[in-house]
């Protein structure tokens, strides 16, 4: 009788306890997983998992498999919004029109904020508030570097991600206005002595061999061109070696200052890349930080407290002579 009575505690003990809670979710919806970038916000999640392993959220990372499937981010933010357990989200829009016209459909009664990437200006009030990079600051910072190494101006070709992408208009348009010394010329054609030539801006929809392959082509069309502006740093850290055969030929013009490389980002071999003398300038982002810091933002917005808007995380600047020192640990 005494087995019985303990077993019979025992199972109503555990019919009481039923299944442990689901965790609310943090949703962080990237623009593809295929690209390390967004890895690096992946891991910043994850850490802030590890360390609030007690909390009733969880970080949850999430895309589509490729970074140029802007249907499939957008069916991923209506799927993930259509979940109970979702009470927060961050959104790195690959396409900003088709994300606001998801969330204006979807109409969302949780926070939304939007990460890496923004809303147009004008689709602001969609989320409460932009956590990432300055991105018009950026773009300035490698304009800014083209016109100090090369002060008379000259011919200049910008690498583009996604036509649709927020963030990488807002820095073509910062290195134009750093270039020419104008506000909001939409191609350069002679301010400040630059000019953007033909067949630029080149979108690759952040495929780096498709970068490489259009600056091959871009140099063999221009043999006099001056300045290469990579608005992300897709050619370096998605296709190093290729990037580094078509560069190393113009490895002494590059020290010289005569022919200029100014990239965004300081993702994978890009540091290295640096160091051996085949860009002149990195301006990195800090993806690990945005990730870290988004979940708590998030819980912030779900609580009423008071967010800034815009929240920027920073900029490392790198060149061969600082690759040790220049990134924020």
């Amino acid at each position: 009788m005494k087995k019985l009575s303990l077993l019979l505690t025992a199972a109503v003990l555990a019919l009481g306890a039923g299944p442990a809670l689901a965790k609310k979710q943090l949703v962080i919806v990237v623009k593809g997983l295929d690209n390390p970038f967004f890895e690096a916000i992946n891991q910043g999640c994850q850490k802030w998992n590890s360390e609030n392993a007690s909390s009733e959220y969880e970080c949850f990372y999430t895309g589509p498999a490729s970074t140029s499937d802007e249907a499939g981010e957008a069916q991923i933010v209506q799927d993930m919004l259509g979940k109970a357990d979702t009470v927060a989200m961050a959104i790195s829009p690959s396409n900003a029109k088709l994300i606001a016209q998801t969330l204006k459909t979807a109409a969302p009664t949780i926070p939304i904020m939007t990460l890496d990437a923004d809303l147009a200006a004008d689709d602001a009030a969609l989320r409460k508030t932009y956590l990432g990079t300055d991105n018009y600051l950026l773009g300035q910072k490698l304009g800014e570097y083209i016109k100090e190494a090369k002060p008379n101006g000259g011919k200049v070709c910008t690498i583009q991600g996604n036509p649709g992408a927020d963030n990488i208009l807002r820095r073509a348009q910062g290195t134009r206005d750093a270039l020419s010394g104008q506000k909001g010329i939409a191609a350069l054609a002679g301010e400040g002595g630059w000019t953007e030539v033909s067949g630029c801006p080149v979108f690759t929809n952040d495929d780096g061999t498709v970068g490489v392959q259009a600056m091959t082509d871009i140099l063999a069309a221009n043999p006099d061109l001056d300045a290469f502006a990579i608005e992300g740093g897709w050619p370096l850290f998605g296709a190093p070696q290729p990037y580094r055969d078509l560069f190393r030929p113009l490895a002494d013009r590059i020290a010289k200052g005569d022919f200029v490389v100014a990239a965004a980002d300081t993702i994978g071999d890009e540091v290295a890349i640096a160091r051996e003398g085949l860009v002149n300038v990195l301006v990195g982002q800090r993806p690990f930080e945005m990730g870290y810091k988004a979940p708590g933002v998030m819980i912030d917005l779900i609580e009423g407290k008071p967010v800034e808007d815009p929240v920027f995380t920073g900029l490392d600047i790198c060149t061969k002579d600082t690759v040790d020192t220049c990134i924020q640990k």
